[in-house]
């Protein structure tokens, strides 16, 4: 499980940047988007970037991705 990897510290801010980049969608609270931004965040999380800066940019580039590949 997620909380297995990731200490206390690093899940708030992972949560933080998720409910950061989701809020800013309109449809950012649809199961779908919001799990592809959590694999996003948690990816970047693995490769140890864990800033807030760091996972919420991840979080946006997933929500970018998912634009770019609606049109």
């Amino acid at each position: 499980m997620i909380e297995e990897k990731f200490d206390s510290r690093t899940l708030a801010i992972m949560n933080a940047a998720l409910d950061c980049v989701c809020g800013t969608d309109p449809r950012g609270e649809e199961h779908v988007q919001r799990k592809r931004v959590a694999e996003q965040i948690i990816r970047c999380a693995e490769n140890g970037r864990t800033t807030l800066a760091e996972l919420t940019e991840a979080g946006q580039d997933a929500l970018t991705e998912v634009a770019v590949a609606a049109k």
